[in-house]
């Protein structure tokens, strides 16, 4: 990647320029000296490194190291003066990361096509979708589209599954200026609530933005503190685009698509229910395994096929196919693109020999995804007995012990609670917290392979088991690690295998 680079002087006016130096430049600052590299990790650190501090956890033992290996200069809220190293002290470290991070990697989605979906249910199916469409529009090319998502990231140049669903500004501009080394032309990604409070995004050009809904997730004290915080951090992204769509079914759909019009030069409006937006789907049915559906959107109109399970799904198509739209994506790209679709770990189905016990695997993780999943459930599989297998993460969005407890109690037949990234917390007190608003049979086993084979193995008649939080990732937080662990995936399909072979089925 060849970046070009700037002397400290010019990060330094930057910083002057957003109003954020906290005290005059120390005079042992060499601002001509070329910064070689800015980073928070002190393992990268190397010579020529301008140095950021900052997170909850930072340590001064970390700035030492990145002294050590070649850091010239650092920024920080805080003074260290036992280092040696020069400070540039500023006022807030979360506004200033990213334009840095911008300088740094040259701005570089004023040259990629930097597509951002925000919403509280929804994101990562919508940004595959239209990852699927970009990818066939781009075939004749030899391109491919790039994604930064909750559940992986692909950039041309690193591939990995993903902690965050929007990284931090450093990592988020790198992957911006890996893709434009690697040809690509569009990059897809969610944008969380989070990132847009705490400016991650700030500096990024989106070419297009989507706004799916809002819930009631994500609202703590130490996420955000209550509705309005949460709305209005969504909200954030139509003033980065050139282009916003805008659902209209959504619960403050007409405040979000003022807010739209207020702060973005090009809007497009998407429904279900309303005949007269830019993109309106209608007479939605299920024919075999496949959802068919009709579309009116000027060039785009005509009837379309998914074939990933769902009814739900059908809303993340057609956020989809209005931000191409306005991309001018034409049409057998969006069709085939949607029929050929699948998200990792999205409604994934799996079934045993007989077909008597189906288990979907799916990331649904909030009140709105619960409700939209068990509504889906109960069309597809009329009848069947329901067991559903979740927990929470810890410090983290407390309010869904009490919403997915409630949910899961009124649609399920048995709950069993088990680990979903603890973190810090410990499983069983998050699994009791969860169960106390529980209304059916709820069991714990905070193992959560064991979790899943009770489940399984307990089905005595035709049963669908909805093993939900996690998808198709292989690692839980434990503490403040990542420990690698078998996907729910690997899970059922394991579990479904030994079921049969008990009962003499293979």
């Amino acid at each position: 990647m060849d970046l070009k680079l700037y002397p400290l002087g010019d990060y330094c006016q930057l910083l002057d320029k957003l109003g954020q130096l906290a005290a005059p430049l120390p005079s042992e600052l060499d601002l001509t000296r070329t910064v070689e590299l800015v980073s928070y990790n002190s393992k990268e650190a190397a010579s020529g490194t301008l140095f950021i501090c900052k997170g909850a956890h930072f340590k001064a033992d970390y700035l030492t190291d990145a002294a050590r290996r070649g850091a010239f200069a650092y920024v920080s809220e805080v003074l260290y003066p036992g280092v040696g190293l020069p400070c540039i002290l500023v006022k807030d470290i979360r506004q200033v990361m990213a334009p840095l991070a911008v300088k740094y990697y040259n701005d570089p989605s004023q040259r990629l096509k930097v597509v951002g979906i925000t919403g509280t249910k929804g994101k990562s199916s919508t940004a595959y979708y239209l990852k699927y469409i970009l990818d066939e529009y781009l075939a004749s090319k030899g391109q491919t589209c790039g994604i930064i998502s909750s559940i992986d990231t692909w950039d041309g140049v690193e591939r990995f599954e993903s902690h965050l669903t929007t990284p931090e500004p450093l990592e988020l501009q790198k992957h911006f200026a890996h893709a434009l080394a690697s040809g690509m032309e569009y990059l897809v990604m969610e944008v969380s609530s989070q990132a847009l409070k705490y400016h991650r995004t700030v500096g990024t050009r989106f070419a297009a933005a989507a706004y799916l809904n809002i819930g009631t997730d994500h609202i703590s004290p130490i996420e955000h503190p209550d509705f309005d915080d949460y709305f209005q951090s969504k909200l954030k992204i139509f003033s980065q685009a050139d282009l916003s769509c805008v659902n209209l079914d959504c619960e403050h759909g007409a405040q979000a698509l003022s807010a739209a019009q207020n702060a973005c030069p090009a809007v497009l409006t998407f429904s279900r229910q309303n005949p007269s937006a830019s993109v309106y789907g209608y007479d939605v049915r299920k024919v075999g395994e496949e959802l068919l559906f009709q579309v009116d959107a000027a060039q785009l109109s005509g009837q379309y096929k998914l074939t990933m399970p769902g009814l739900f799904n059908v809303d993340n198509a057609l956020a989809a196919t209005a931000l191409c739209r306005g991309l001018g994506i034409p049409l057998e790209a969006v069709r085939t693109g949607l029929a050929k679709a699948r998200v990792p770990g999205r409604m994934e189905v799996y079934s045993n020999a007989l077909g008597n016990i189906t288990a979907i695997v799916d990331y649904a993780h909030n009140r709105m995804s619960f409700e939209a999943l068990f509504r889906s459930v109960k069309q597809e599989y009329p009848g069947r007995r329901i067991v559903t297998v979740f927990g929470c993460p810890g410090k983290k969005a407390f309010d869904r012990r009490r919403d997915l407890g409630e949910v899961a109690g009124q649609n399920s037949d048995l709950v069993v609670l088990t680990e979903e990234d603890s973190g810090e917390e410990d499983t069983l007190s998050i699994c009791k917290e969860i169960a106390s608003h529980v209304a059916c049979v709820c069991e714990i086993q905070p193992n959560r392979g064991e979790a899943i084979r009770q489940a399984v193995l307990s089905c005595d008649q035709p049963s669908v088991i909805l093993i939900t939080g996690k998808g198709a990732e292989t690692r839980q937080k434990r503490g403040l690690d990542y420990i690698d662990t078998p996907s729910d995936v690997e899970y059922a399909l394991a579990f479904l295998s030994e079921y049969d072979a008990q009962r003499g089925r293979i």
